[in-house]
C-alpha cells in the first residue's frame, strides 16, 4: 500500500532547507572541528537567546539532557523524583540512570500530571519534580512551581516535545531549575541524528552539565569530576542552527493544521484534542481519543495514511519497571489514554488535501468505533 500521508515528512523539510543546510554542513567538514567546535557554541548561544534563557549546553540526546540535569542537581541514590505516568519512558529512565527512583502520578484531562495528586506522591525522600510538556503543549507551571517552592523541590522541565511552546508568554524550559530538550529528527526542532540540550539561568548548573558531558574536564586532560561522554556533535549543531530560524514559522503551520483538523473532525463527530489553550501549543503531536483505536489505525493504514500511538504501554506496566510493584488499575486515566489515544499526521509541510484524506479515512470508520 502506497503511503499517501506520512506521519512525519522529513524529506519534504530537507528539500526546502537544502540550500541552507548543505553549505553549513560542508563548512563543518572543511573546518574539521567536529566535536564541541564553534558551531556548537553558536547554536547554544542562539537557542538560549530564543528561549530567553541565560545558558544552553548541547548534549548527545534528550535523555542525556535529563540525566545530566538531575546529576547537576545532585539527585541520586536514595532520592525520589515525581514523574507523570503518561510520558515516554525516557523521562523515568533518566531518573533511574542516576540511581534515584521515579514516583509516578496519574494525569488530568489534558494528559499532564494532575497537580491535585502531587501531595499524595510526596515522600520524605522526594527531591525533585519533573513536569513533562507533552505533545507540544505547555504544562500549567503555576501550581507545579508553587508546590515545588512549598516543599523545597527542584524542578526539571522535560520539554523534549515542546520547542517554542509557551505558558503565559514565556517559553517552556525556563520556569524550573533546568529545562531539557531533545533534537531527535522528528521533533519540532530536529537534528539529522540524536541531540539534546540543557537550558538554565544558573551558571553553576550550566558549568556542571558541561563537565558531565565531556569526561568531567574543563580543559583537555584536567578532569574535575568523574563523568562520561555526552557531547553534541558540531554537524548536528550546524543543522539545528539553520532550523532554529524556521521554528516559529513551522510551529505556526502546525497550529494552522491543528485548527483545520479541529474543524473537520468536529463535523464527523470526533472530539479535538483536550488542551488548555492554543496560544502556546506547538503541536508536536495531534492526538485524539477513539474507541477501538488499533482497528482505526489499521483502517488508516489500509488507505495509505500513517498514524502513531503514544504510548500504548504505560511506564508502570512495562516489564522494565516491574520492580515498582504497580499493576493495571494503579493509574486509571493514564491506562485509559494508553488504550485510546491515536496520533494523526502532523508536520509543517502537511497539505490541506492530506488533512482531507485523513479525515475522510476516519469518517469511513463505523460510528461505533469513534469516541
Amino acid at each position: 500500500m502506497q503511503t499517501l500521508v506520512p506521519f512525519v515528512d522529513l524529506r519534504a523539510q530537507f528539500r526546502a532547507l537544502r540550500e541552507e543546510v548543505v553549505p553549513r554542513v560542508m563548512a563543518v567538514m572543511e573546518d574539521a572541528s567536529f566535536v564541541l567546535g564553534p558551531d556548537v557554541a553558536r547554536f547554544e548561544e542562539n537557542f538560549a537567546s530564543y528561549l530567553d534563557a541565560r545558558y544552553c549546553v548541547g548534549v548527545e540526546s534528550g535523555t542525556a539532557a535529563l540525566q545530566f540535569a538531575l546529576e547537576a542537581l545532585e539527585i541520586g541514590p536514595g532520592d525520589d523524583v515525581i514523574v507523570p505516568a503518561n510520558t515516554y519512558i525516557a523521562s523515568a529512565n533518566a531518573v533511574w540512570a542516576t540511581g534515584a527512583r521515579p514516583v509516578l502520578v496519574d494525569i488530568d484531562a489534558t494528559y499532564f500530571m494532575d497537580p491535585a495528586l502531587l501531595q499524595a506522591a510526596l515522600t520524605p525522600r522526594t527531591k525533585a519534580i519533573m513536569p513533562v510538556h507533552l505533545y507540544g503543549q505547555a504544562v500549567p507551571m503555576d501550581p507545579i512551581m508553587e508546590f515545588a517552592k512549598r516543599h523545597r523541590l527542584r524542578v526539571i522541565e522535560d520539554a523534549c516535545q515542546a520547542h517554542g511552546a509557551r505558558w503565559r508568554g514565556r517559553c517552556v524550559g525556563t520556569f524550573g531549575d533546568v529545562g531539557c530538550f531533545s533534537f531527535y529528527p522528528g521533533k519540532n526542532l530536529g537534528a539529522y541524528g540524536d541531540g539534546g540540550a540543557v537550558v538554565t539561568n544558573d551558571g553553576g548548573l550550566a558549568d556542571t552539565v558541561r563537565l558531565l558531558r565531556d569526561f568531567g574536564q574543563r580543559k583537555k586532560y584536567e578532569h574535575i569530576i568523574r563523568a562520561g561522554n555526552g557531547r553534541l556533535d558540531s554537524i548536528q549543531a550546524a543543522v539545528l542552527d539553520v532550523k532554529l530560524r524556521h521554528l516559529d514559522d513551522w510551529n505556526a503551520s502546525r497550529r494552522r493544521h491543528a485548527r483545520a483538523y479541529d474543524e473537520k473532525l468536529t463535523r464527523i463527530g470526533i472530539a479535538p484534542p483536550q488542551r488548555l489553550h492554543d496560544e502556546g501549543h506547538v503541536y508536536h503531536l495531534y492526538v485524539i481519543e477513539v474507541e477501538n483505536r488499533d482497528r482505526i489505525a489499521d483502517t488508516l493504514r489500509e488507505r495509505g495514511i500513517a498514524s502513531g500511538i503514544h504510548y500504548p504501554i504505560p511506564i508502570h506496566l512495562q516489564p522494565a519497571y516491574a520492580d515498582l510493584g504497580l499493576s493495571r488499575g494503579a493509574f486509571e486515566r493514564t491506562e485509559r489514554s494508553a488504550d485510546r489515544l491515536l496520533s494523526l499526521p502532523m508536520f509543517p509541510e502537511l497539505t490541506p488535501e492530506q488533512i482531507d484524506l485523513v479525515v475522510d479515512a476516519l469518517a469511513s470508520c463505523r460510528p461505533s468505533l469513534v469516541a
